[in-house]
């Protein structure tokens, strides 16, 4: 570990957290991940062995705590990491507000998905089990159907077809949906024109919309 040689606190915080991925990780831990799969979920370009370096850095550092229950392993965020949900919000209110674009490769299917999974309206989904397609004209054959899975308990977010019966097919452009997800372009909007598609039973596509809540950071007013 590198330091800035420096006794000012930003420094010193700095030399934890602006290590790569590391805002990333507490981003999760923030938003309900706490075990490593699904930490790995919501940052997928991150390796299994950078994301224990990482979680075993903070854990030095205690801002997270590893708890084990038989070979289950859950990480918390401590009180000091706690702290830092103003910290991130703040971030990502700025980068909504003055870092707006967003190029091609910052584009994924499964992060996008994996976002919205944790906001789903759950109360507004019918009785028992509903799924989604989601299809990305866009994409390579092995990147375009996605599955979102979603019961009055959670939702969960599958790349192979589950089998379960499916409600509706979004078809959509990934940039399309991106931009909807992060509040820059309503439904109605995509849907008139043909960026986003819902195929299925007209009850069904007019309530999908109502189903998302859309991003943490979608209501950030833009300069």
């Amino acid at each position: 570990m590198g330091t800035y040689g420096q006794f000012c606190p930003v420094a010193k915080a700095l030399e934890l957290l602006d290590e790569r991925w590391t805002l990333l990780v507490i981003r999760e831990l923030l938003s309900g991940s706490s075990h490593f799969n699904e930490l790995r979920r919501g940052v997928p370009r991150m390796s299994p062995a950078l994301l224990t370096k990482r979680l075993q850095r903070m854990m030095r550092a205690g801002v997270v705590d590893r708890y084990t229950d038989g070979n289950r392993v859950t990480y918390r965020l401590t009180p000091a990491g706690e702290e830092l949900r103003p910290v991130v919000e703040a971030i990502g209110g700025w980068g909504m507000r003055w870092v707006p674009e967003i190029g091609d490769e910052d584009l994924d299917p499964h992060l996008l998905l994996w976002d919205m999974h944790r906001r789903v309206d759950l109360a507004a989904l019918p009785p028992g089990r509903t799924t989604l397609r989601f299809r990305f004209r866009d994409l390579p054959a092995q990147l375009r159907d996605w599955w979102l899975v979603m019961d009055p308990e959670g939702a969960d977010v599958c790349n192979t077809d589950p089998g379960f019966p499916v409600a509706a097919t979004v078809e959509a452009d990934l940039p399309g949906l991106t931009r909807i997800w992060r509040g820059d372009l309503e439904w109605r909007e995509a849907i008139r024109a043909g960026t986003v598609a819902v195929v299925g039973p007209t009850q069904v596509r007019r309530a999908v919309p109502r189903w998302f809540l859309l991003s943490t950071f979608a209501g950030v007013p833009r300069p």
